[in-house]
């Protein structure tokens, strides 16, 4: 009997979507546009965030904002209705941005005139860490009420990030959550990863998110 000939479709699509997100990356590197990719579940608080971090970084950096979901315009309505600029990527029912779709964002945003960008990629914690959008660096925010055990079981998400924001600190008295676990949790998973605690709604922390924003865009363009 004849041997099946068999096709590891998805390892290349992953290969093909990491050559082009290379591609990108490169582009943005001479551009010197730093694009930050923000990943998280639905809730976990990411346009809060970002609308707390324009207000930090005003005046300091070019900020642009590309909001990804699979339908409606909510977030980016949000981030203009605080002077920023932004716009809506529907996926067209996908869980994750690839290379190619942050391009064409890039695109109708005009990724130049801005010195960073930050991708609001769709609210999940599986499908948007295993694809490479050409971002210079990955950010996860993981929220207090959804517990201190993700790492554990969304590794993927931790291991391709260089910086966890634990958010709505604001309420830790009123939820099981333990600090140090979070933080154990997360270092086993990616020993390198940066952690700072923040509450969006209070401003805690905000001011040390943009410190690390700015001091890798430095980086990048250096």
């Amino acid at each position: 009997m004849d041997d099946i000939r068999v096709i590891e479709v998805k390892q290349s699509v992953f290969a093909d979507n990491d050559a082009d997100a290379n591609r990108l990356r490169q582009q943005l590197k001479e551009e010197k546009t730093f694009l930050l990719n923000l990943m998280s579940s639905p809730g976990a608080g990411k346009t809060t965030l970002l609308r707390r971090l324009a207000a930090e970084l005003e005046g300091k950096l070019r900020l642009g904002v590309m909001e990804a979901d699979i339908d409606s315009d909510v977030d980016a309505r949000a981030m203009r209705q605080v002077g920023v600029d932004a716009i809506q990527i529907h996926t067209g029912g996908m869980c994750h941005l690839d290379a190619d779709m942050t391009r064409q964002g890039l695109r109708e945003l005009g990724s130049a005139n801005y010195d960073l960008v930050i991708l609001e990629n769709v609210g999940n914690l599986v499908c948007p860490a295993e694809f490479d959008t050409g971002a210079a660096k990955n950010v996860t925010i993981l929220s207090v009420p959804e517990g201190h055990d993700k790492p554990l079981k969304y590794p993927l998400m931790y291991e391709t990030c260089q910086l966890l924001i634990v958010n709505k600190t604001d309420v830790l008295d009123y939820f099981d959550f333990d600090r140090d676990k979070v933080v154990a949790y997360a270092k086993m998973r990616n020993p390198d990863i940066e952690i700072l605690f923040v509450s969006a709604k209070t401003g805690e922390g905000i001011p040390q998110v943009a410190r690390w924003i700015l001091d890798q865009a430095e980086a990048w363009n250096r």
